[in-house]
């Protein structure tokens, strides 16, 4: 088998496809949720914390300095604005995917819980019945 047919048979498998179906919906869940987070969740997170972007928020370790409007030296500072901002999209996201599972099992479960229609009758099953029929029917008659 040569590597093209191989690479072919290998793409095609229902797992792989499904893989990537999923990879490409969780990124598309993600820029919701990080959209969400960016413009539902944070600006009333700012306005409780005075305004403040938290993406904005660092440490600065050395100022800039600048000559005229020119920078000569750019400053240095630990950005843990951004570090935040990305903890909260993470556990939002998390809890999101939380929920998800949680639903799709319950549902399963349910489904599961259902019971299986029964069986239809043998033809065994159906010549005992009838017999029981007829000889119920005979003892009532005597």
């Amino acid at each position: 088998m040569s590597f093209i047919q191989e690479f072919k048979a290998f793409a095609l498998r229902g797992n792989v496809i499904d893989l990537a179906v999923g990879v490409i919906i969780g990124a598309a869940f993600g820029k919701i949720i990080s959209s969400l987070v960016d413009n539902i969740i944070m600006p009333p997170i700012a306005l409780l914390l005075g305004r403040v972007n938290i993406s904005d928020l660092r440490f600065v370790l050395q100022n800039e300095v600048k000559e005229g409007d020119k920078i000569i030296v750019p400053g240095v500072a630990i950005g843990y604005g951004p570090f935040l901002q990305t903890i909260i999209d993470f556990a939002i996201i998390a809890l999101c995917i939380f929920v998800a599972i949680k639903l799709f099992q319950s549902m399963v479960r349910k489904h599961e819980d259902a019971p299986a229609p029964p069986a239809p009758p043998t033809k065994e099953q159906e010549l005992l019945t009838e017999i029981r029929d007829l000889l119920k029917s005979n003892q009532t008659v005597k």
